[in-house]
């Protein structure tokens, strides 16, 4: 379906801070450059009848100031757009609100730089989230949006078939890029400075195990 270690290898992860209105967040960074021009790019992530080719169907006023929804997931309103550049949403989700930033780059011809970064604020309830699994609990999950989006653009723009994407994120090649891409992210988790190697190793097996139903080491 697709090569693990060259999708793994393909996406830049980082971890991070910044001050934002509301207050200090802690970020997390994921980034692929992409076959395809930024026009491309940007009506593949902003055009409600293509965004389900390779994400979850989206409801709603895709347009400053409208409200969204995607299937069975977050909620929010559109913050910022500027097209084909960038976009901001706020993620509204189990009663937190936290915020999404999209930034396209032109990377050559025919080549897009896609960066989305995930900002939420620092408060109790977020840190001890963070302790007990990491920015991977976030960072997987747009890991495998980054998946089902490299192959709509190898596939020349069509669907992707979500029973076949759901199969394989579940057998064994889906869980070694789950596995290897925790990895990652426990390593950015040790970067930024927000845990130890042993902490960030004991979220990110915590979270491994959650999205590949395998249960954490213990100890």
């Amino acid at each position: 379906m697709i090569d693990v270690v060259e999708q793994v290898n393909a996406v830049r992860r980082q971890v991070g801070s910044r001050t934002i209105e509301a207050g200090e967040a802690r970020t997390v960074t994921i980034s692929q450059t992409y076959p395809a021009a930024v026009e491309d790019v940007w009506d593949a992530c902003t055009n409600a009848e293509r965004i389900p080719r390779w994400f979850s169907p989206v409801t709603g006023e895709l347009k400053l100031g409208g409200r969204y929804q995607v299937e069975g997931n977050a909620g929010g309103t559109v913050e910022h757009c500027d097209p084909p550049q960038s976009f901001a949403v706020t993620w509204e989700f189990n009663g937190e609100v936290s915020w999404v930033e999209v930034r396209l780059t032109a990377d050559g011809d025919e080549r897009t730089r896609f960066e989305l970064e995930h900002i939420a604020l620092v408060n109790s309830t977020s840190l001890e989230f963070w302790d007990l699994y990491g920015p991977g609990a976030v960072g997987l999950g747009w890991d495998l949006a980054f998946v089902g989006l490299s192959l709509h653009f190898a596939s020349g723009g069509e669907q992707v078939d979500p029973k076949a994407v759901e199969a394989w994120t579940m057998g064994d090649a889906g869980k070694q890029f789950v596995g290897l891409a925790s990895e990652r992210w426990r390593d950015a988790n040790v970067e930024s400075g927000f845990a130890t190697p042993e902490a960030a190793q004991g979220a990110a097996d915590r979270t491994t195990a959650f999205y590949t139903g395998v249960e954490a080491p213990q100890g």
